[in-house]
């Protein structure tokens, strides 16, 4: 994998491939547009802004992160994670991110490889010039492994997303959100 494969559009099954060793323990993804999102996942998901801010907003609460695995080679840094509700612990989303660390200065890229941190909340924080860009909207029947991450039964149903981020207007960060069902 070189940093080039960070500038183009994120195609699920190779970022889950870096994870997951087959895309349906992960999930069934099947493209939807905007309008076939119900209000709720409207908002969570079709939106230009970075999903930490957004969920957070929705959810009434800050979010921790989990980060659940990483791979990385050279610059190009990819991580699996959750994030859960500070105020009580619940799953609210997981995601994939491969990020080209060469796009960000030392302090920044530090912090992300700290892992401590939701990585929109960091770029925010250290005033990063950026636009987030959304890519598709999914609805996702939950694999195995992505069942048990978000704690739900088999059969549920969920929405997704993938989306990059232009850092100083060059493309340096794909992402895969998948947010925890609705209630």
């Amino acid at each position: 994998m070189t940093s080039d494969s960070v500038y183009d559009p994120p195609d699920i099954a190779e970022l889950a491939s870096l994870f997951f060793p087959r895309l349906d323990a992960l999930g069934r993804f099947e493209p939807v547009t905007e309008q076939a999102l119900s209000r709720a996942y409207r908002s969570l998901l079709a939106h230009d802004d970075h999903m930490t801010v957004t969920i957070e907003a929705i959810h009434n609460s800050l979010v921790d992160v989990h980060v659940l695995d990483v791979h990385q080679d050279g610059d190009v840094y990819a991580r699996k994670i959750l994030l859960t509700r500070q105020k009580d612990g619940a799953v609210v989303l997981f995601g994939i991110m491969r990020m080209d660390l060469s796009q960000v200065d030392e302090e920044v890229r530090r912090e992300i490889e700290e892992k401590g941190t939701p990585l929109g909340r960091i770029l925010i924080r250290h005033h990063v010039m950026r636009h987030v860009e959304l890519d598709g909207l999914y609805r996702v029947a939950p694999g195995d492994d992505l069942q048990t991450l978000l704690e739900i039964g088999d059969g549920t149903e969920t929405y997704g997303r993938t989306a990059r981020i232009h850092v100083a207007g060059r493309p340096a960060v794909q992402l895969l959100e998948i947010v925890a069902p609705m209630s």
